[in-house]
């Protein structure tokens, strides 16, 4: 055998080649009427923004100045995942990092994880869904939560200021099963099984060094669906989005989004601070309530996602105007104009719809909102506009906060570097 030959065997399998091994009639046959065909064609596009960056089934880079999945245009879908660290030293710890960073950097290519997919008589290194199809625009982006500097790893000194488990709001009925963590992945992928591979193989590739805490997932319509690319709805109906800030300006995300030298600790420069709430909706009395209510609660038209009082949805927030009786028209409980404030502070979402299915205890739907926001500094930005809201929002007769989390996410790793590397 030549030496080149050796090479390539050691080289791993993409998915692709890997469908060229277990042969295309026979996966075929397992995937169904439509075949890989069909799947590998499945929706691609989230986004006018998106297509512009990336053919459908292009591979975003792993490796970066900053994490992917922060600014990138959203994907169709979002596995979200919080572990407990059960590592017993920071070495460990520090070897997971590494591990994860391995196989994140070949599930975002479509790889396949490891070299031993095709041997016989051990256990594959990749769970194997996720074979033939396309890296469905993949991001994994990594945080840490407050828990994670409790004295385990020695991390204590090296503490974001900020970074503490969000107070109480009012109305809040959180329960542990959708809260905390020690650490967190956010999987965006255009594709629901290429996002769940994702989590399924961190976990596993997890075990005996932490486990899962609670996972969610979430859906936004898809690109197919949606092929302008417009601002997706909540399933109230109104349009999510509207008000972020532009992510292609980048003094605007330094300011906004990406933690800078100066904010401390130095290891977080270029990263981000994420939080995270689930917010159910109770659609049933949602939908019994009329569309001028809905409109009122919400402060823009449902149809265009205007303000009210204006016609465009990206138009100009009037907070100043008022109708003929000289009531604001923008009520002083809507969503909107609660979330703006004086317009000083700002927030990047990026949250997704969720539907788990059937609460037993009350016989209606567990649907709703898989909440995150990206900020530069979560006590000036996020806390306060929780806090407006939480206490006036009319919206707060339609929903209710269930879990609640906080995160310092990375900055980038360099091909060689490995997540975290900043911090241990």
């Amino acid at each position: 055998m030549t030496e080149q030959k050796k090479d390539s065997l050691k080289k791993p399998l993409s998915r692709r080649e890997m469908l060229k091994l277990t042969g295309v009639a026979g996966l075929g046959l397992l995937l169904g009427g439509g075949g890989a065909s069909g799947l590998m064609t499945l929706g691609r596009k989230s986004s006018l923004a998106a297509m512009s960056e990336t053919t459908p089934d292009k591979a975003l880079p792993f490796y970066g100045k900053h994490q992917a999945g922060i600014i990138t245009p959203a994907q169709d879908f979002i596995c979200f995942a919080a572990f407990d660290v059960t590592a017993g030293s920071a070495d460990d710890l520090r070897r997971l990092f590494k591990n994860w960073t391995a196989a994140s950097a070949a599930m975002a290519a479509g790889e396949m994880i490891g070299e031993h997919n095709t041997t016989l008589n051990t256990p594959p290194t990749d769970t194997g869904e996720a074979a033939g199809l396309t890296p469905s625009r993949t991001t994994l982006t990594f945080g840490v939560g407050p828990s994670l500097f409790d004295g385990r790893f020695g991390l204590q000194g090296r503490k974001p200021k900020g970074l503490r488990d969000l107070p109480a709001f009012a109305g809040d009925a959180l329960d542990p099963q959708w809260c905390g963590g020690d650490l967190c992945v956010q999987v965006c992928a255009d594709d629901m099984q290429v996002a769940f591979h994702a989590i399924r193989n961190l976990a596993r590739i997890a075990r005996g060094h932490a486990v899962l805490r609670w996972t969610q997932e979430g859906f936004q319509r898809t690109g197919r669906a949606d092929p302008a690319g417009g601002t997706p709805r909540n399933l109230l109906g109104f349009k999510d989005g509207t008000g972020n800030p532009d992510t292609t300006d980048a003094v605007l995300m330094d300011q906004t989004v990406w933690a800078q030298p100066a904010d401390g600790p130095g290891w977080m420069a270029g990263g981000s601070y994420m939080a995270v709430r689930r917010v159910r909706m109770r659609v049933e009395v949602w939908d019994r309530s009329t569309l001028k209510d809905q409109e009122a609660t919400f402060g823009r038209h449902r149809d265009s996602g205007a303000p009210l009082g204006s016609s465009g949805e990206f138009d100009p927030v009037d907070l100043k105007a008022k109708s003929s009786d000289g009531q604001p028209i923008i009520p002083a409980t809507s969503h909107l104009r609660l979330a703006k404030g004086d317009g000083s502070q700002q927030i990047l979402r990026r949250s997704y719809s969720y539907s788990s299915g059937l609460d037993a205890k009350t016989g209606q739907l567990d649907a709703g909102l898989l909440f995150i926001s990206y900020q530069r500094d979560l006590e000036n930005q996020f806390i306060p506009i929780q806090k407006r809201l939480a206490k006036n929002d009319k919206l707060n007769e339609y929903t209710v906060h269930t879990g609640s989390a906080v995160f310092a996410c990375f900055p980038g790793s360099t091909n060689g570097g490995y997540i975290g590397d900043t911090l241990i």
